[in-house]
């Protein structure tokens, strides 16, 4: 639970940062992937999910912040931008496109632990 504060208050601030200071932060937690069942439908922004777009869903962030997610099993990064919010599993940081999933080879798993850097 500790963890979990630490993490929402640092996305806070740097969600609300306009110095930009924020993109050295990196922020550790659990990524999902959603694909086919919502491909189509309306997101949290309005737009449709594409499951082929690098995208992601964050139950904090604004939509159209770009994110470095990578994968700390084996340090593949992707790039995607906010979107969506979720995700809704307990213990999850961030929901990913099957493409950007498939970008940090965590398809087959379904879940990754990753690190996560606010771009802008």
């Amino acid at each position: 639970m500790r963890a979990y504060l630490l993490f929402s208050a640092l996305l806070l601030l740097s969600a609300c940062s306009s110095q930009g200071t924020h993109q050295d932060a990196a922020i550790s937690g659990k990524a999902s992937w959603y694909g086919a069942k919502h491909h189509g439908k309306k997101t949290a922004s309005g737009e449709y999910f594409n499951q082929n777009a690098l995208t992601g869903a964050h139950r904090t962030l604004a939509f159209g912040t770009q994110v470095k997610v990578t994968n700390t099993l084996n340090n593949k990064s992707v790039t995607v931008r906010i979107n969506d919010r979720g995700p809704y599993s307990k213990g999850r940081s961030i929901d990913l496109s099957r493409a950007a999933a498939q970008k940090i080879d965590m398809i087959s798993s379904g879940v990754a632990p990753v690190r996560l850097q606010i771009l802008r």
